[in-house]
């Protein structure tokens, strides 16, 4: 597929980037011409997908995004690179199960750290670079911060938590000429997803709550992203996009006819 050159120039980190949704997305923007910051704590896997795209368009900083030192170091680096910032992607992340009355400190403070301090601490930052650029920031959130899910009350707590921040950063930038938007998938088939999109009997029960019957690919999340962060989005500001096949569209009754 032939993609648009929107980026050209323009430089973009987006963390949690060595697989899953956050490579998709760190591959659209290399493909569409951007400068591109590849991060998770393996430096190996971030090495893989930097040298797949080749290039001196590309640089890797591997490091845990729940560290307020390492949200400097990576922005640091970003700018000592590329002379500036002009899109956060913030999409690293961690999902686990469990029952609250049952989750121990290491539990939550493990969902809460990497998935919303995480996204506090890098825009912090980022946004004195982002300022200059008038860039703009997007959030990876999901369809559980919109929502509850069973056995997901942490998790929901932590993308509920980014999806309100987003629209509270959209307030405090937006008169700065800085927008903020979250994208908010719902089951996407990643390597943090194999156990719910290789099992037959999860994908039926999906099936049954998704409109369009199947699970997201990467890219299909990646796309909605480059768009909000793109020039076509100016206007948009604030908002939490649902990238979920429909699954949102539904009150939560069961389909008595299909």
């Amino acid at each position: 597929m032939t993609h648009m050159q929107r980026f050209v120039g323009k430089t973009v980190i987006v963390t949690g980037s060595s697989m899953g949704i956050g490579e998709a997305i760190a591959r659209r923007f290399h493909d569409e011409g951007a400068n591109v910051v590849i991060n998770s704590r393996k430096e190996e896997d971030c090495q893989k997908v930097a040298d797949s795209l080749g290039g001196d368009r590309v640089l890797v900083v591997a490091g845990d995004v729940s560290s307020s030192a390492f949200a400097s170091e990576i922005v640091e680096k970003t700018v000592a690179k590329f002379g500036g910032l002009d899109v956060l992607v913030n999409n690293a992340g961690v999902g686990r199960t469990g029952l609250l009355a049952k989750a121990d400190d290491d539990f939550i403070d493990t969902i809460i750290d990497i998935n919303l301090k995480g996204v506090l601490y890098l825009t912090r930052e980022a946004f004195p670079h982002l300022l200059k650029a008038k860039g703009n920031i997007i959030n990876i959130s999901s369809v559980s911060g919109l929502g509850g899910d069973w056995g997901l009350g942490v998790y929901n707590a932590s993308k509920g938590g980014v999806c309100n921040l987003t629209r509270a950063m959209a307030l405090e930038f937006g008169s700065q000429g800085v927008r903020a938007n979250a994208v908010c998938p719902s089951m996407t088939r990643s390597e943090m997803t194999t156990g719910i999109t290789e099992s037959e009997q999860a994908m039926k029960m999906l099936a049954n709550r998704m409109p369009l019957g199947r699970a997201a690919e990467p890219d299909e999340i990646a796309g909605p992203v480059l768009f909000l962060a793109s020039e076509d989005a100016v206007f948009v500001n604030g908002v939490n996009l649902p990238v979920d096949g429909g699954v949102t569209a539904s009150n939560g009754q069961p389909n008595f006819f299909g």
